[in-house]
């Protein structure tokens, strides 16, 4: 049985801005999906900060709101890392769009908090899928933007435009993308989760150290991607990019 045919576990996270390491979580979804069955969990987290107007904007919650209905950070941030953690032990792959951001803001998050990391309770994140490394390496030369509601469009995954930005709509749209992407290029059921990490793995590395070559021609020095993944690393530096990774 392909890997496809087995639970999944997806991740998504709202937050307070867009760096991983010093803003904050403030919504945050797991969805598991298991033989036709879905069961998620929500949390809204007060995150001990005000949430800028950009933000709110996105995700739709105010600083009132987390302060009046979310919970502590310790909290929902112990709950969240304890489900994903006993996923990776049971070898669920934890499914994210982007989750290389989604897991280094909640590394960050547990780590500021004072809770054992992930890393400190699996060792080795994995397995890990993510639709964007994927779709990425596979359709490396098609023009235009990315983003979640983009690749929907092109993969068909029905989705509602106005839903997204919340983390639960976000998971089921990221699920449904990554079997859409497997029905494209079926080579994706025949490999094994392990392998399958790896490859995202290395896939990843030589587009972040590619991409970064070129920012740098255009004289941009700062917010450079990673090469590390599912989690960037706060060592990042400058890395070769080596030789075309190939996938499956």
């Amino acid at each position: 049985m392909s890997w496809l045919d087995g639970p999944m576990l997806g991740f998504d996270t709202e937050t307070t801005g867009v760096s991983p390491t010093q803003d904050r979580i403030v919504t945050a979804a797991l969805i598991l999906r298991n033989e036709g069955k879905v069961v998620t969990r929500t949390w809204l987290i007060d995150p001990g900060v005000e949430i800028p107007a950009r933000a709110t904007e996105v995700h739709g919650i105010t600083t009132e709101k987390a302060r009046a209905e979310g919970v502590s950070p310790e909290e929902g941030l112990e709950e969240i890392a304890a489900t994903i953690a006993e996923s990776m032990r049971h070898q669920i792959p934890i499914v994210g769009f982007n989750v290389q951001y989604d897991l280094t803001i909640l590394e960050s998050e547990l780590a500021r908090h004072g809770l054992a990391t992930l890393g400190q309770r699996v060792g080795d994140l994995r397995p890990v899928v993510d639709p964007l490394v994927l779709d990425r390496h596979l359709d490396r030369y098609r023009k235009g933007p990315r983003k979640l509601i983009d690749m929907c469009h092109i993969y068909v995954v029905p989705v509602v435009a106005d839903d997204l930005h919340a983390a639960d709509a976000d998971v089921l749209a990221t699920l449904d993308l990554v079997r859409a992407i497997a029905d494209r290029y079926p080579a994706m059921a025949e490999v094994s989760l392990d392998s399958l990490h790896d490859q995202q793995a290395e896939a990843h590395r030589v587009w972040a150290t590619h991409f970064a070559a070129w920012l740098k021609s255009k004289g941009t020095t700062d917010d450079l991607p990673s090469p590390h993944w599912p989690v960037a690393t706060a060592d990042d530096g400058d890395e070769r990019a080596g030789g075309e990774a190939g996938l499956f």
